[in-house]
């Protein structure tokens, strides 16, 4: 039963955040489920992550904030080490679902500021989500709604709003895009003092009234349409809203979808799921807590383990987990601002994605490129014994106090590696290398340097394996 705890809460942990070492899934495991699932569901009870220790080491990322990258590297830093992990997933899945680059505007500032909207109001209700990012410099700016007035309407927003941030395509008409374009005419923001010489500033919301087209409008049929927040409300009571968030959650907490184009005519992997999450929309009034929770406690979510392929950034978070680099606890090594690079090898510049449309996900982040970059990556950082992942790993080895035949011995590493599931042709090929040693032992200081090694081996094998590619 404990290890069917253990198999279970690494499952929501690797979902809920970003993976957790040996220590923190026995910690989480001794608990009951639903308290913890409740505890992610609340970050505001944890405390926030201290980050002065970071700021010492790395001061540049106070002073250089005009660099996208370095603030990723930050970013990376918090999913490592937050005592908040659903936090900062939260944020990751709706930069995924709204985003929003920094090429177009090149002010790193304001995509920061629109990070932390996410990191604010990712657990908040949906109309909540919305309005903020309406009101969103770095949305209004890139999707041209400063260039919306009220003598002359720019569609930009309005059209993406409907089509990618809340109801997908085939759900409105021409005419509602016109009218949500016609109801936030003079949402713009404030021109940011320029980054030189005077420093870096970002820049804040503003409502020209004179700018707005004050006329009623009509939209999905509903006279009486103002403003912004008139056309929040009607977006947020559409079942198409709650069905359109509700495979979003789907793809990025459960198991892999076909990509949001083609949802308007490829029904969902698992329709009773998308329709309990709906239900969990629709009655909690948008409460996007209320959702998470009720998709954490759900069968179908419990059941989905290896469903999903990792997006870079949850395979370097999670690789570098497992090595434990970079970890608030101890002095910071140098290589943190490499990450950014890291994940743009991989497909994914943090900040910065493709297209108003996103990231494709699942399989779409693995081609002969991409794979060696992810591997390559997870291997360099694990390969190093004397890192505080590995030595954790080869301790607990150590402490069975007996040799360990070659199949315990590759079960061992990949319960501690995050009770990873691998398919028999892996387990099996796993188990071959390791027979070629014989059984691990400690008895003494040469074995002891031969198992180490051998160790390091075995887990960079684990992590090269298909099977590690999934989450």
């Amino acid at each position: 039963m404990a290890d069917d705890r253990s198999v279970l809460m690494a499952h929501l942990l690797r979902r809920a955040g970003f993976g957790a070492t040996p220590d923190e899934l026995e910690a989480y495991a001794a608990r009951p489920y639903e308290e913890v699932v409740e505890e992610l569901v609340h970050p505001e009870r944890a405390p926030d992550l201290d980050e002065e220790l970071l700021l010492r080491y790395y001061p540049h990322l106070q002073a250089n904030q005009d660099n996208p990258g370095v603030w990723n590297g930050r970013w990376f830093y918090r999913m490592l080490n937050s005592h908040r992990p659903l936090e900062e997933k939260m944020t990751l899945f709706w930069h995924h679902v709204f985003a929003t680059g920094w090429t177009k505007s090149e002010h790193t500032p304001t995509m920061v500021e629109h990070i932390q909207m996410f990191r604010r109001d990712g657990l908040a209700n949906f109309r909540t989500l919305l309005l903020d990012l309406s009101r969103d410099p770095a949305m209004i700016y890139w999707l041209d709604n400063c260039e919306n007035h009220g003598r002359s309407i720019n569609e930009n927003y309005g059209r993406e709003l409907l089509e990618l941030f809340s109801m997908g395509i085939g759900n409105y008409s021409e005419t509602d895009i016109k009218n949500v374009a016609r109801a936030f005419t003079g949402w713009t923001f404030e021109q940011p003092i320029p980054l030189y010489p005077y420093g870096h500033y970002p820049s804040r919301f503003v409502f020209r009234a004179d700018d707005h087209d004050p006329a009623e409008k009509r939209f999905l049929g509903q006279d009486g349409v103002q403003d912004g927040p008139d056309v929040i409300e009607i977006i947020v009571k559409q079942e198409a809203t709650a069905r359109f968030v509700a495979r979003h959650l789907y793809n990025f907490f459960v198991a892999d979808e076909p990509q949001v184009p083609a949802w308007s005519v490829t029904p969902p992997r698992d329709q009773a799921a998308i329709d309990t999450l709906v239900r969990a929309f629709q009655e909690s009034d948008a409460d996007m807590r209320h959702v998470m929770r009720t998709l954490f406690l759900s069968d179908f979510f419990k059941d989905a383990r290896f469903q999903r392929v990792k997006c870079p950034t949850e395979l370097i978070v999670g690789a570098l987990k497992l090595a434990g680099d970079f970890r608030a606890s101890a002095p910071i090594t140098p290589g943190l601002n490499q990450l950014d690079g890291a994940a743009r090898a991989m497909g994914q510049a943090l900040m910065d994605p493709p297209s108003v449309e996103g990231w494709h996900t699942g399989k779409e982040w693995i081609d002969g490129g991409t794979l060696t970059e992810r591997i390559n990556f997870a291997v360099n950082q694990i390969k190093d014994t004397s890192k505080p992942g590995p030595q954790e790993i080869i301790a607990r080895l150590r402490d069975a106090g007996r040799p360990l035949p070659p199949e315990e011995l590759v079960d061992r590493c990949l319960e501690l590696a995050g009770r990873l599931e691998l398919s028999p042709e892996s387990r099996d090929a796993l188990v071959a290398f390791a027979a070629g040693g014989g059984d691990l032992g400690f008895e003494d200081d040469a074995a002891a340097q031969r198992s180490t090694a051998r160790v390091g081996e075995l887990l960079t094998l684990i992590v090269a394996t298909p099977e590690y590619q999934m989450a």
